[in-house]
């Protein structure tokens, strides 16, 4: 691993503290058997489904808290070229912009730097998956009518932090050579909120259209000074975008 990965996953860059299972729980277990899945090289598309006998509630929790950790690390690892300055706006792009609105300070959708509203989101976060009411860890307490809700709300807003740091900051995490395992992460998160319909469709719209005009402007520009991360991107970007298109076509179906 070279030192500039190990960077990636140096837990002092991580944005918040990682939000651990308690070994001995049902959640701990499903936890383990998520992860043994991915370590085996399992195809990601077979190893979101939900595992034969397991409640669907119990595994839609596991992987919230386990896609928080993971983006709250990729965010970390550019936290340091995204200021207010850079990014004065929470966005993906110039067409897509994020505001913020919570319960308590912001009550109407407020336009944000980009810093802020991700300290915002995973302060927001972090109360949800600790709320024993949202996400209860003792076995036989039945979770809420409204977790599922909760739950998209919070894949919804995390797939946020993956726009923004594709759009405005892949070329930091390039320079990081930290490209393979942002695109892995998130093809697991895209197929994972795909499978269990979790995700709004248009939520979704500002990566696969920026996919679409990376691999248009390569491919419009021969001979074009062009990085061997970027192709990469490009071809992995397509791929994942054919594999969404059938997916999001047998969902409608």
């Amino acid at each position: 691993m070279s030192m500039a990965l190990k960077q990636v996953f140096n837990k002092d860059r991580t944005f918040r503290p990682k939000r651990k299972f308690e070994p001995g729980t049902q959640r701990f277990e499903l936890h383990k058997k998520a992860q043994a899945s991915l370590n085996a090289g399992l195809d990601l598309k077979q190893a979101v489904q939900l595992p034969h006998g397991e409640d669907l509630n119990d595994w839609v929790a596991v992987h919230v808290v386990d896609f928080f950790n993971r983006i709250n690390l990729i965010y970390g690892t550019i936290s340091d070229s995204c200021t207010d300055q850079t990014c004065p706006v929470m966005s993906g792009g110039p067409r897509y912009e994020y505001r913020w609105q919570d319960e308590h300070k912001y009550k109407k959708p407020t336009a944000l730097p980009a810093p802020k509203y991700m300290s915002l989101l995973m302060d927001w976060i972090e109360v949800q998956i600790n709320n024993e009411h949202i996400f209860p860890t003792n076995i036989g307490t039945p979770f809420p009518k409204t977790f599922m809700q909760v739950a998209k709300k919070i894949l919804s807003r995390l797939f946020r932090v993956f726009v923004h740091v594709y759009i405005h900051h892949f070329d930091r995490v390039s320079h990081m050579g930290a490209e393979a395992h942002v695109n892995t992460c998130y093809k697991h998160f895209f197929y994972f909120v795909t499978e269990f319909n979790l995700i709004d469709q248009k939520e979704l719209e500002p990566l696969s259209q920026w996919f679409i005009l990376l691999a248009v402007t390569v491919e419009a520009v021969p001979g074009a000074q062009v990085s061997p991360q970027v192709l990469l991107l490009t071809s992995a970007a397509l791929c994942l975008l054919t594999e969404c298109k059938e997916m999001t076509s047998r969902m409608c179906h």
